[in-house]
């Protein structure tokens, strides 16, 4: 008997140890899980939660654990979800319940079909010229971006000068296409199952996410629908390490979109012996900085960030 309080100590630390040994284990495992073994490996993965619309799936790998907590808990300030007002919000609402009700796939068509007869009498010879002049108001707005690197803005041009031929040359008005395209949107509208715009704002991240998902797989088969296959966009990735060297490695990307093939360039950065995207680090700590500053001081607007040198010279018996 009098031994037991002693045993009940003996106990009572052995369960700490080991709550303590599956903290650790679970950490290990969330560290694991971020980032990849190589600069190759870390594109590749996050490629493929793309491909799945696993976005939650997506930020846990693009990230470290510590900054992906930090990405949680930033979400609801970072992203409010601003209410309209009381006009807009029955529309938006109207339109989520005639997306929604049951015949909604007949019934949208049925509006649909004479609207579309019209605009191919009115508009089909009109079109490829309204798109090109939509490509260069498009392309003005990519230039004016601040928050956009030189080579995030090649890229983006690169892939609006593949795009808009494609899309000038689609039977925008083709009433089988729009029969299928309506059915998607109708299906992808049910499974957002937003029924208001309260709901807009209080999403958290685990929410919005999931409905990002939804959203995303619904609009990748429209576009496939059309011709425009972003799966084998992404299947084609092919990722090249240029050079790797003190905790930072430059990579080209090569895809092909539409039959043409189109390559960027993304810089990465070592931490705790994984790989991520330096620009994908850079902005969530930005946020959080700029979330974290007092109310005068972040409404002062933030200086054009700067990103590592495109080039990163080091010896030769350094490369690997």
């Amino acid at each position: 008997m009098r031994h037991r309080p002693l045993r009940h100590l003996l106990l009572g630390l052995l369960a700490l140890a080991a709550l303590s040994a599956c903290h650790d284990k679970d950490q290990q495992k969330d560290a694991e899980l971020s980032g990849g073994a190589t600069p190759e490996e870390a594109i590749q993965d996050e490629v493929k939660l793309i491909r799945a619309g696993d976005f939650a799936g997506f930020w846990k790998h693009a990230l470290p654990p510590a900054d992906y907590a930090t990405l949680r808990t930033d979400w609801p300030r970072e992203h409010p979800g601003q209410l309209p007002g009381a006009e807009d919000r029955a529309q938006f609402e109207a339109k989520m319940k005639e997306f929604t009700e049951p015949g909604a796939e007949d019934k949208l068509y049925a509006e649909a079909r004479p609207k579309l007869v019209q605009m191919q009498q009115q508009y089909s010879d009109q079109l490829p010229f309204m798109i090109g002049v939509m490509q260069g108001i498009a392309r003005s707005a990519i230039d004016q971006r601040k928050d956009m690197t030189q080579t995030q803005k090649k890229q983006a041009n690169d892939v609006l000068d593949v795009v808009v031929p494609w899309a000038q040359q689609q039977a925008w008005f083709d009433q089988t296409k729009a029969r299928q395209s309506i059915a998607t949107l109708v299906a992808t509208a049910r499974k957002l199952d937003i029924k208001s715009a309260d709901q807009l704002q209080a999403m958290d991240f685990d929410t919005a996410m999931r409905k990002y998902s939804a959203g995303y797989l619904g609009i990748k088969d429209v576009l496939a629908t059309y011709g425009l296959s972003l799966d084998q966009a992404l299947d084609s990735v092919k990722v090249t390490t240029l050079e790797n060297a003190y905790g930072y490695a430059r990579v080209k990307i090569d895809y092909v979109l539409l039959g043409k093939p189109l390559s960027t360039e993304s810089t990465l950065m070592q931490q705790d012996g994984r790989w991520y995207s330096e620009d994908l680090l850079k902005n969530v700590r930005d946020a959080h900085q700029r979330l974290s500053m007092p109310a005068v001081v972040a409404s002062v607007p933030a200086p054009a960030s700067s990103t590592h040198p495109a080039s990163i010279q080091t010896p030769a018996s350094d490369k690997r």
